[in-house]
């Protein structure tokens, strides 16, 4: 049953993961310039060319109400939701796997990743606080893309 519920939790996963890098993609390169009439839709077809499987039909609109790139200060934004997920299954499988989790772990996560906060790049707090780069596997693992 366990196993079925997992397999339920990750169906379609990889699916989900293109729609979201379709997002950010769009937003990342509306931000880049103005762009005027036709252009918002052409864009938004050219990176689906790139990235997704299923292509909408021609008559949705999804742009015109893609509010959430231009409200709440997300502007260029939108990729911080992958990218924190993918910060966040690389220290969860670190831990997990290595059977880790004690006080010098969480006064470390402290002082570096919450002390620190903005003072420097995530990237560069997250490689202090796991003594290594960054690896993308653990989210493909926590979706169930790979074992």
């Amino acid at each position: 049953m366990i196993k079925k519920l997992v397999k339920a939790k990750n169906f379609q996963s990889a699916m989900q993961m293109l729609r979201q890098l379709e997002f950010s993609l769009f937003d990342f390169k509306l931000h880049m310039k103005l762009h005027t009439g036709e252009e918002v839709q052409n864009l938004l077809d050219e990176i689906r060319e790139e990235v997704a499987l299923l292509k909408p039909p021609a008559y949705s609109k999804f742009q015109n109400g893609f509010a959430h790139i231009f409200a709440g200060g997300y502007a260029a934004g939108y990729y911080s939701y992958k990218w924190a997920e993918v910060l966040s299954a690389d220290a969860f499988f670190h831990f997990v796997d290595a059977g880790i989790f004690d006080e010098q772990v969480s006064s470390s996560y402290r002082d570096i990743i919450l002390g620190l906060g903005g003072s420097e790049s995530m990237s560069v707090l997250f490689e202090k606080f796991m003594g290594r780069e960054l690896d993308t596997s653990g989210l493909l693992r926590l979706n169930g893309i790979i074992d």
